[in-house]
This record gives structure tokens, C-alpha cells and sequence, in this order.
């Protein structure tokens, strides 16, 4: 097994157990106690040994001479990596759902907090859509995969490997089927409502679980109120607001397909007479209904994530402060804003202070009803920024 040494100066993370090493903190990749590789020479996913500079072990795991991240460590025990290592993993992590409640729907491997890094396996009722972003778990991906019917026997395993992510790994965007072909639009069921997940076409795995536990949150300050939805995506927040007594719901996605599923997510529960969908540009929207005046007991955002660079994080900032402007402005006097965003490289901090900028320039008054982040199915490992991504927040919104 070829061993990679680190420098001895490197990122606090990778003692503190982060398992991302770049390739600027490595001083060498050794084939032998004599011997430096070549790192052309070296394949794509193989499994190496990493150790600090004094020769103490730091752990195992898959190596991509192609990737920025150099090495991803599996494990930091001096323990084989096979088939038996991700059927131990994996049932580990469910495991986990099942002691925290989590087990119709959820996130069954949350990547690096699930000591899994670039693997995403969410679970929809006895099906299985699996994320493998990186050449380590590609490799691996035939040992996943009988993992997952070695557990669950499920109905059906679907990739949706079709993200960009991917060709900074030299790997191809793929999607289909990892087992025998199954009907793609399903049906699950959350809080007591049903919705359509289409595992082919949806965007990422096919459904967001992340909010589900949040769209519980909204049942109380939406009891016969007119909502407005901006960025409703498929429609669950809006058809969650109907069913807990909303008076009148409208919801806008920019995307037409968005919202014909959003529609017949409505007819499935009986709601379509109370909540509807329209495809709609938000952003035009929000800033020509603000100017008209135009006012909701409750208006909610759930816009997609604005950066996925470091470099547009201020850009993202300036978006996110102008969509949440003009929704306040669109809340009704003692009504309320939802809001959320997406963006891991925005922290919790930097958010709040983003909608409190938003509520100076709108001139509204601002009260903090929930704060949250996504459901614990998606766990948050401390240390790990990428995995405190999602911030959710209620305010009551008043006029100064």
C-alpha cells in the first residue's frame, strides 16, 4: 500500500479529524520505505495510507491525483477497506436514523458525517437514490450498492451521478438504474401528506428531506392565512401550509415542470382548491409586487443556493439580502417571513446579520421565532463547516 506523508504544517482539520487532504499539504506519496511516486503513475481510487510528518498514522483512505482534494480518509483506524467495511458503514448509519426516528425517508449517508466522504444515499420508502462524487467511491460503488440489498432488500436503486461535481474527479455524469428498472415517479409520504419524488428528473436525488422536519415548523403561523411560496420548487412547503389551515396559498417556481408536479402534489392531498402553483420568475416577482403593494399574512423563501465558490460568496450575500428585502416588504403588518438558504459557505452568523441588514433597509422590525438547521438525518459534525449547510429561519415582521 503506497503511504502519502503530510507536511509538517497542515490545516488543524486533519488532526481534528476532517477527512479532506489536499494535495498542497502532502510532501510525498512513497511506493516503498525508498521510493517517491510518481503521482501520474498512481490510480485514480486506490486506497493508500496517510501519516504526519513524524511517521504517527493518521488514517486510510482513497487517493485522486486528478482531484484537488488529493487523499479522502475512510477511516482512522489501521482497518481493511472492502466489501465489509461499507456494509459495516453503512449499516452503522442505519443504525443511527433508526435511533433518532428517521426511517420511512431520510438521508441515510451524509458523506463526510457519516465517515463516507462524497457518497449521498437517500432513502424514499424501499427506494434508494446514491450520490458516489468522488473516484474513490465510484470504485467502490458495486460494494454500496450490494450493501444496500444485503440490508434492505429495496425495491429499487437508482444514481443520480448527473452533477458537475463529478469531472473535477475525472469521472463522466452518469444516471440510471443499480438494479432492475422500476417506475421513477414515486410516491412517499411526510407529516401526514404524500408527495411525488421523481428520482430520474428531480433535482439532486429527487426530493429535498433536508427541510422535512422545518415544514413542520410553519403549522402554526400559517392558521388562516393568505401565504405567498417564492422558489416553491415542487411545492411542499405551500401544500404543507393548506394542510395546516392556510386560508389561500400561492406558490411561483420559475420552472413550468416544477410546477405541474407541485400542482398534482396539491390534487394528491386534496388541497388544489386552497393552494396553486404558477410558474412565475421570483426574483421579478417579489421586486414588481413589493412596488404594488401587494401584501401576505405569510411569505416564504426557499431559494437554491446562490455560490458554490468562495469567489461569488458577496454576490450571493447581496442576493440573498435582496430577496429577503422584498419579502419582508410583502408581510403584512405582525405577519411573518420564512426564509432559508442552502449555501454551506455562508455561515449561520453571516446569514442572520444578512436578514438584519434586510430589515433596516425595508424598515420593518424583526422578531426571531425559529432558528433551525436541516433535519437531523442530515447530521452536523462540529468542525465540519460543509456539514452546517442549511439555515432555516421564522421572524414576525413588523412596521417600525
Amino acid at each position: 500500500m503506497k503511504k502519502v506523508i503530510l507536511k509538517r504544517k497542515i490545516a488543524q482539520r486533519i488532526f481534528n479529524g476532517h477527512p479532506w487532504i489536499f494535495g498542497n499539504e502532502v510532501e510525498a506519496v512513497n511506493i516503498d520505505t525508498t521510493k517517491i511516486a510518481d503521482l501520474t503513475t498512481i490510480a485514480p481510487g486506490e486506497i493508500v495510507d496517510v501519516y504526519y510528518h513524524d511517521n504517527k498514522f493518521c488514517g486510510r483512505g482513497f487517493i485522486n491525483p486528478k482531484s484537488q482534494i488529493l487523499v479522502r480518509v475512510l477511516t482512522r483506524k489501521k482497518e481493511e477497506i472492502n466489501e465489509q467495511f461499507f456494509y459495516n458503514r453503512i449499516a452503522q448509519c442505519w443504525k443511527y436514523r433508526q435511533q433518532i426516528g428517521y426511517t420511512e425517508n431520510c438521508r441515510l449517508v451524509f458523506g463526510e458525517a457519516d465517515e463516507m466522504p462524497a457518497l449521498i444515499i437517500d432513502k424514499f420508502n424501499d427506494y434508494f437514490v446514491i450520490q458516489t462524487l468522488a473516484y474513490g467511491m465510484e470504485v467502490w460503488k458495486p460494494a454500496i450498492v450490494k450493501a444496500l440489498q444485503q440490508i434492505f432488500s429495496p425495491k429499487g436503486i437508482y444514481e443520480r451521478n448527473d452533477v458537475p461535481v463529478r469531472e473535477l474527479e475525472g469521472l463522466p455524469q452518469v444516471k440510471g438504474f443499480l438494479s432492475e428498472p422500476f417506475d421513477t415517479q414515486i410516491t412517499i409520504n411526510e407529516n401526514g401528506l404524500k408527495f411525488l419524488v421523481d428520482v430520474e428528473n428531480g433535482q439532486k436525488t429527487g426530493y429535498f428531506l433536508d427541510q422535512q422536519d422545518n415544514r413542520r415548523a410553519i403549522q402554526h403561523i400559517v392558521k388562516g392565512a393568505d401565504v405567498l411560496g417564492a422558489f416553491t420548487y415542487t411545492g411542499t412547503f405551500e401544500i404543507h401550509a393548506a394542510h395546516y389551515g392556510a386560508k389561500s396559498v400561492l406558490g411561483i417556481d420559475i420552472s413550468a415542470n416544477a410546477v405541474e408536479q407541485a400542482n398534482k402534489n396539491a390534487a394528491l392531498n386534496g388541497l388544489e382548491k386552497i393552494v396553486h402553483f404558477e410558474a412565475m420568475n421570483a426574483f421579478d416577482v417579489l421586486k414588481n409586487w413589493a412596488k404594488e403593494g401587494k401584501q401576505y399574512d405569510v411569505v416564504m423563501l426557499d431559494p437554491p443556493a446562490f455560490t458554490k465558490s468562495r469567489e461569488t460568496i458577496q454576490k450571493a450575500i447581496t442576493g440573498y439580502k435582496e430577496i429577503n428585502l422584498r419579502g419582508m416588504k410583502l408581510v403584512k403588518d405582525g405577519g411573518f417571513l420564512v426564509t432559508s438558504s442552502c449555501t454551506n459557505l455562508v455561515p449561520p452568523d453571516l446569514f442572520l446579520h444578512t436578514i438584519e441588514l434586510a430589515a433596516k433597509d425595508a424598515r420593518k422590525k424583526i422578531k426571531q421565532v425559529v432558528f433551525n438547521a436541516q433535519a437531523a438525518d442530515h447530521p452536523i459534525v462540529w468542525g465540519m463547516e460543509n456539514t452546517n449547510y442549511l439555515k432555516f429561519l421564522i421572524i414576525q415582521v413588523c412596521d417600525r
